[in-house]
Parts: C-alpha cells; sequence; structure tokens
C-alpha cells in the first residue's frame, strides 16, 4: 500500500509493540517521537506486507495505543512498529468502480491489484464548510409507492431505514440499489458494515447481473472482521464518495448497510481502549461517531452525495441511543414495522411512523402533500377502530367507519409493491411505480373507486390499472 511506503524510509520513526489485547495494540516509540492521533502505525510482522494500525490514545510520553484494522492472530511483544506520518489513505477514482474493497482500500474481489499510482486521499477528513453547501431541493423518485409518497428523498439528502431483525432491510436497500442506479447517471458506493458475507456475495452477484457493477465500488468489512475494520468501512467508503463529489463533481449514492454496525464496531474498541460506557453501554462518544460520519454526507455546489442508510435496531426499541442519534442527523425515516412484515406487506413500512422533512406542499406541491396527509389520517383511523374490530366486528361500526376501514385495508395493500430482487424467491416480476401512478391510485382508493374491488386485487400490484385487470381475472375466476 501506498500509505505504508513512507515507513521503509530510513527517517521512519521506529517503536516496539509492549502489549497487544486482540485488536488494541500498544507501541513503545523513543522519548519525543510519539506519533500524532489518527496516525498509521506499519507493524512489521512476519506475514508479508506490514499490519496496519491507527493511534488513538497516548499513554505517556513515550506510549501509544493503537487499533488494529487487520486481524492480529500472530502479533508478537518486540514486534517493529513504525510511525508512517499520516493517517489512512485510501485509493479513490474511476479504478475503484466495479471493484469491492476492505477498510484499508485493498481489493477483495479476486482481481487484478489497483495500480501502485493510483489517487488516495486521507480518510479523516473535516466536513465541507457552511459557505460551501450547496442546497437541494430536487425530489429523489424511488419507483416505490410508499416511500415516494409518504417519506420522499430529496437528491443530496440523508434517509435512513430502521427496523429490527429480519423485516427486510437488506432486501429494501438491494432494491434500491437495483432501480435508482438504473435511473440516475451518477456513481453509486456501497459500504457494507459488520454484514454477512453471504449478503455481500449476493450483492455482488445481483450488481453484476443488472450491468450497474461498473459505476459502483464496493467497501465491506464483513462480520468476522475485528472493530477495528468495520468501524472504519464507513469513512473508506465516504472518502470515495467524497472524491466523486468534490474532484470529479459527479453526483453520488451512497448506501449503507448497516449503520448500527458501525455503533457497535466502535462500542467494541471503545471498551478495548479502557473507556467507560455510557447508557446501555454505548461509547461515551456516540454521538461525536456518529456526527464525524454523518456530517461529511453532504451536498456542494455542482454535486451532492445523497445517502440511503439502513439501520438496525435492536430489540425494536428506537428509543434505543443509537437510532435516537442516528435519527437526528436525517431528512426522511423509513420505519420498518415487524406487524406489517408479519402479515405479508411488503416493503413493510409502516405509513404513521415514516416521515420526511421534505413532505412540504412549497417542496412537493400541494397535491402530493394534501394526498399524504389524507392517506395517513385514513390510515390511523383504521388503526383507531382496530382494537374494536378485534373484539366486536366490524358489524358494530358505524357506516361511515366502516367505509374508512374498507378503504385504508385498501390503501395498505396498494402501498405494498413486488421488488426486482426478489423475483427468485416469489415469483412476481418487479414493479417501479412513478409518484404520478401512486397519487392516482391513492386518490381512486379514497373517492370509493374501489370499494367493490377485491382486496386482493390490490395487493402486490404496480399502478391501479394493474390492479383492476387483477380485479377482473378474480371476478371471472369466481368465488
Amino acid at each position: 500500500m501506498a500509505v505504508l511506503a513512507q515507513s521503509t524510509r530510513s527517517g521512519a520513526t521506529a517503536g516496539r509493540v509492549v502489549a497487544v489485547h486482540g485488536s488494541v495494540v500498544d507501541v513503545r516509540f523513543p522519548s519525543g517521537a510519539l506519533p500524532r492521533i489518527s496516525e498509521v502505525v506499519a507493524l512489521e510482522w512476519d506475514r508479508g506486507r506490514p499490519l496496519v494500525a491507527e493511534v488513538e490514545q497516548h499513554l505517556d510520553a513515550v506510549t501509544v495505543r493503537t487499533v488494529a484494522l487487520e486481524n492480529t492472530a500472530g502479533l508478537r511483544r518486540g514486534t517493529v512498529g513504525r510511525a508512517t506520518g499520516s493517517p489512512l489513505r485510501v485509493p479513490v477514482g474511476p479504478t475503484v468502480l466495479g471493484r469491492l474493497l476492505n477498510a484499508i482500500g485493498e481489493p477483495v474481489d479476486r482481481g487484478e491489484p489497483l495500480p501502485p499510482d493510483i489517487k488516495r486521499r486521507p480518510f479523516h477528513a473535516s466536513a465541507p464548510g457552511i459557505a460551501r453547501l450547496g442546497g437541494a431541493s430536487e425530489i429523489f423518485h424511488t419507483g416505490i409507492k410508499v416511500i415516494d409518497l409518504l417519506a420522499p428523498l430529496v437528491k443530496g439528502g440523508k434517509a435512513a431505514m430502521f427496523g429490527g431483525a429480519g423485516v427486510g432491510k437488506t432486501v429494501l436497500i438491494m432494491e434500491l440499489i437495483r432501480t435508482t442506479v438504473e435511473q440516475h447517471a451518477g456513481i453509486s458506493v456501497f459500504a457494507g458494515i459488520g454484514e454477512r458475507s453471504r449478503e455481500g456475495h449476493e450483492l455482488l452477484l445481483e450488481l453484476g447481473r443488472s450491468d450497474v457493477l461498473k459505476r459502483t465500488a464496493l467497501v465491506f468489512g464483513q462480520m468476522n472482521e475485528p472493530p477495528g475494520a468495520r468501524w472504519r468501512t464507513g469513512l473508506t467508503a465516504l472518502s470515495i464518495a467524497e472524491y466523486f463529489r468534490d474532484e470529479a463533481r459527479e453526483n453520488v449514492l451512497l448506501l449503507v448497510d448497516n449503520v448500527y454496525r458501525l455503533v457497535q464496531a466502535g462500542a467494541e474498541v471503545s471498551g478495548l481502549l479502557g473507556r467507560l460506557p455510557s447508557r446501555l453501554g454505548y461509547q461515551p462518544t456516540l454521538a461525536s461517531e456518529i456526527a464525524e460520519f454523518e456530517e461529511r454526507i453532504a451536498s456542494v455546489a455542482g454535486a451532492a452525495i445523497t445517502s440511503i442508510q439502513a439501520v438496525y435496531v435492536p430489540a425494536d426499541d428506537f428509543t434505543d441511543p443509537a437510532v435516537a442519534e442516528v435519527f437526528s442527523h436525517l431528512d426522511s425515516s423509513i420505519v420498518l414495522s415487524r406487524d406489517m412484515a408479519s402479515e405479508g406487506m411488503y416493503p413493510a413500512v409502516e405509513p404513521l411512523a415514516s416521515t420526511s422533512s421534505l413532505l412540504d406542499p412549497r417542496l412537493v406541491g400541494e397535491a402530493h402533500y394534501r394526498m399524504a396527509q389524507e392517506v395517513r389520517k385514513t390510515i390511523a383511523h383504521y388503526r383507531e377502530l382496530q382494537e374494536i374490530i378485534a373484539l366486536l366486528g366490524i358489524e358494530e361500526l358505524g357506516l361511515s367507519d366502516r367505509v374508512a376501514v374498507k378503504r385504508a385495508r385498501r390503501l395498505m395493500r396498494f402501498l405494498t409493491q413486488p421488488f426486482l430482487v426478489t423475483v427468485a424467491f416469489t415469483g412476481k416480476p418487479g414493479r417501479e411505480v412513478a409518484l404520478e401512478q401512486t397519487l392516482a391510485g391513492c386518490r381512486a382508493i379514497l373517492e370509493g373507486e374501489t370499494d367493490e374491488w377485491a382486496e386482493s386485487s390490490l395487493y402486490m400490484v404496480g399502478d391501479l390499472d394493474e390492479a383492476r385487470i387483477k380485479d377482473k381475472a378474480l371476478r371471472r375466476a369466481g368465488p
């Protein structure tokens, strides 16, 4: 690696490893020669190229505590550690497109090595200054009905999908990759933080089949990698995205799966560094670590980074400190519901909890805003009546309430949608739906046009015309 080439210079400061605690390595240097915080120390062991470690603490006048960004198995005390004089510099530019990299920027896709003269950027950087920031109000259409209607995204904004285990976060983000990358002409960067190797392999194959891999860079810190690697995977992906935004002047789509794993890795590192935990065992630096990552995702004049992130919600507890902290940085929050997933309502987006600061009549238009509010109001009224229906039956409701329930149930089914990435599992071809078609379908349902249709005719369809054809087919088939 180019960043480690400096360590071979005769003038590079050399120290010795004095302790190894898992991923944490203490290195003692000559007096007055301590490397700076965030500087890389190259540990010259007997495994080929040096092991990369990042300085996190100055323990005393001669000792630093570092976090290894690779597995330390086999590292011994007494190993030479050389200060490189630089933070980690990761490869950027067109050469990384179509490649799968690890947290330190090395290709792990069994492809050709990256050229030695490839451009590199330090993965620690400041967020753009206020004067550089560019405002954006252009809606980022995804083709997914419930998102475009109730939690619209904006180019240059940040959106996150929140949900517990097994509610469809990864499937939804893979669909967003597939649909949005094909629609927009920019670059995509995917950060897989603490995810399963199987999911990374499936994503690589899926992108290769859809011919969008050549415009996508993938950075993975897998679940089995040490916490230091998982902790820094997001910064590596972000550095690649920043290069395309700042130097190539390209719009970038940054996808992150999963931000909670980044927080988890930071908590592991914090514990290894000996810091006292704060609430619920999280690191005391939780807020600053999330802010360091999120505030670098921004638009500047002429180019933007649009970010879509998945966030695991532990035990479905949305008051968890990590989840609450991520919420504060977002433009759009898409909440996935376990109850909806259990009913087969996919995508399992909770229409009442999912919000967007962009759902404003000045940005999306009066018609879109009013329709979203009417849809939410109708579904909320249905939820209020559900307990009565469960206890007494729908027959005990008044006529207006029965009509509201009928339309709310049809709305919820209309907002389901088959995905392109799930064809192999469902046998149903995926659908992308324009916002105008979504609004027209919701309007027809709220005005009573579908009151006599079978509920199932609106389930897992694209637009209202497809539902109409499905309803006619069901009527012909009979009971």
